[in-house]
């Protein structure tokens, strides 16, 4: 009896033992078809994807104001090129104000960005920002505008000082004797500078000889249509209406200009210079209120920037057209070519380029007006 008992005892320890080891077995290493731990694959999965995310270039975009429409466009197909390139950009608008902008900038150093994109409120106001994101190893790419006074890595834009050229060249034409009007940009914005030189360099000799004469320069603050309009409805009250040509440094300070005139008849009596090629602008162009503007491709200078910003990331050369000095050093400067837009163009540039439609761009002009479709 006790053997038998002793046995029954014995065969379940057995199966107990039996059952805990297969139930354990399941538990530490179920396999699927593959002969691979599903839960060590999630792992690996999970990991390599940790690992996507932490190889993917940050690239921090500071744009001086996104009110205005150029800047707009510039964000958009940046960020389009740097995603298309495998990096991801955080974007934040200054709405032109200089401490915004400074702050914004220690923001986006603390987020942890490889590359830091400025587009400069005021060319003179960020060299602490820029200090602070080399010493932190954050190499810094300037966007159209030069940053003074510091050790940026490269600088991206047109050249500037012919876009001042062309801008006086085709204002010199129109009016080749006369009463001139000088309207700059922001004085703050080291563009605007060099713009004026470019038109220096057309009108000194003009001035020199007679031909023309200054009535008035004055400088708009922050590129604001409304500035414009002040200085401009001062100016013809000031010159009883006799203004000849007015050499605008963009489209904003252009359509600002251009309102003072409407309220005086002279709309479209009176030649005026732009730049950026703003919907409004060229629209006004087709109409006859604005002489021309001066288009910079923004897909050009977009999409080179967003492929500079991640060669600086990777810390790869880059390709310069040659260098620009910026008070401290000699800045690698990659040069692009503006192209001068007025009514006879209009259709082989920037409707062309896909950068405004023909039906936005003649929306204001009677179809037996308009020129035939491309």
């Amino acid at each position: 009896m006790k053997h038998a008992v002793k046995s029954v005892w014995s065969i379940c320890l057995v199966l107990v033992l039996s059952l805990v080891l297969s139930a354990c077995g399941q538990d530490a290493a179920p396999q699927n078809g593959s002969g691979t731990n599903p839960a060590d694959q999630s792992n690996g999965q999970e990991a390599g994807e940790a690992d996507s995310q932490a190889e993917k270039i940050k690239i921090g975009l500071s744009v001086s104001d996104l009110t205005l429409e150029r800047w707009q466009h510039d964000r958009d197909i940046f960020v389009e090129k740097a995603e298309e390139l495998g990096a991801e950009v955080l974007v934040q608008s200054a709405n032109g104000e200089d401490a915004k902008q400074l702050s914004q900038i220690q923001n986006m150093l603390s987020q942890g960005i490889d590359v830091l994109v400025i587009i400069a409120n005021n060319s003179d106001a960020l060299s602490t920002v820029v200090d602070q994101a080399k010493q932190e190893g954050v190499p810094v790419l300037a966007y159209d505008r030069l940053i003074n006074n510091s050790d940026i890595d490269a600088y991206v834009s047109f050249d500037n000082v012919r876009v001042g050229e062309m801008q006086a060249e085709y204002i010199v034409k129109q009016v080749p004797k006369g009463s001139y009007f000088l309207l700059g940009g922001s004085p703050t914005d080291n563009n605007a500078k060099m713009f004026r030189e470019g038109q220096m360099n057309i009108l000194q000799p003009l001035i020199d000889k007679g031909d023309i004469t200054v009535v008035g320069d004055q400088w708009a603050k922050d590129w604001q249509a409304s500035e414009a309009l002040t200085i401009i409805e001062n100016a013809l009250t000031a010159n009883q209406n006799k203004i000849d040509a007015i050499v605008a440094s963009n489209d904003s300070t252009a359509g600002g200009a251009i309102q003072a005139l409407a309220a005086q008849g002279l709309a479209g009596k009176v030649a005026i210079s732009g730049q950026d090629a703003d919907l409004a602008a060229v629209q006004r162009i087709v109409e006859g209120t604005q002489s021309m503007t001066v288009y910079k491709p923004i897909k050009t200078i977009a999409t080179k920037s967003a492929e500079v910003a991640v060669q600086l990331a990777k810390g790869e050369k880059v390709e310069a057209s040659g260098a620009v000095n910026n008070g401290k050093i000699d800045v690698p400067f990659i040069k692009l070519d503006p192209i001068m837009v007025d009514k006879e163009n209009m259709i082989d540039t920037v409707i062309k380029d896909g950068f405004h439609s023909y039906d936005d761009v003649y929306k204001n002009v009677p179809e037996d007006q308009r020129p035939s479709r491309p």
